[in-house]
């Protein structure tokens, strides 16, 4: 990827930076520093363009404060997991060419835990960069909360459940303690991703559609809840057990 700028800026290609083995370990120190997990990107360089499938997501503020207005210290902010596209790479992964799905405004949503993904600090400004299928889904807008969580259209292979509630109770009204009730959960199907990329890049028609219930092991995807207290979950197809 390489960036246009200013007559007093630089082009910086960050696949040439931080993907091909010919630069020295002494170049990286030199030109990229690491701050707060995220590379440092210097001044002269004012745009990142990506390569391959890769997106480039200007990263959302943190959040300072909860929704009753306490202030929250640095350590205790929530570390935001959703950013606007900003760049798209080529496409071209493998000798194919790649179409995205995803657009340059779109607000996406990706891992809390940044598993795939490149923290950068451009000109003081967090950005992340991941491939477009390890973003999660799209929100509708940007700036979006935890209340647009139900209009979440899934990136890839994955699939928006609306999480059923746990049975806590047997049918003879026995309390169940944490540790005996079922792993494998139910939900219903609210949105459906366009399906797994295959090797030519072409992807593959989802199994599961809008309306299913579905079991799914317990421990799979990235869950989410409405102030309302409604739970959803992003949950690949391969981790759906079978339709109810």
């Amino acid at each position: 990827m390489h960036a246009t700028s200013s007559p007093c800026t630089r082009h910086v290609s960050v696949g040439s930076l931080f993907q091909r083995p010919t630069l020295s370990l002494r170049y990286r120190m030199k030109h990229c520093t690491r701050a707060a997990a995220a590379i440092e990107l210097p001044n002269k360089y004012s745009k990142v363009s990506p390569k391959g499938d890769l997106v480039l997501c200007k990263v959302a503020e943190a959040e300072e404060q909860t929704t009753g207005g306490l202030l929250l210290p640095t350590s205790a902010q929530t570390k935001p997991t959703s950013g606007d596209i900003v760049a798209l790479g080529d496409g071209r992964v493998g000798g194919n060419v790649q179409e995205f799905n995803l657009e340059v405004g779109q607000t996406v949503v990706y891992s809390k835990f940044g598993i795939g993904s490149t923290d950068l600090d451009i000109q003081g400004q967090r950005h992340t960069m991941l491939r477009e299928d390890d973003c999660i889904g799209i929100m509708p807008r940007s700036g979006a909360t935890a209340s647009d969580v139900p209009e979440l259209r899934p990136v890839g292979d994955r699939v928006l459940l609306k999480v059923q509630e746990e049975t806590s109770v047997t049918a003879g009204g026995l309390m169940l303690p944490e540790s005996a009730r079922e792993r494998p959960m139910s939900g219903s199907v609210v949105r459906v991703g366009p399906g797994k990329r295959d090797k030519d890049g072409s992807r593959k028609t989802p199994k599961v559609k809008e309306g299913d219930t579905v079991l799914y092991f317990k421990y799979a995807g990235e869950a989410m809840e409405t102030p309302e207290g409604q739970q959803f979950i992003v949950v690949h197809e391969q981790d759906i057990l079978c339709k109810c």
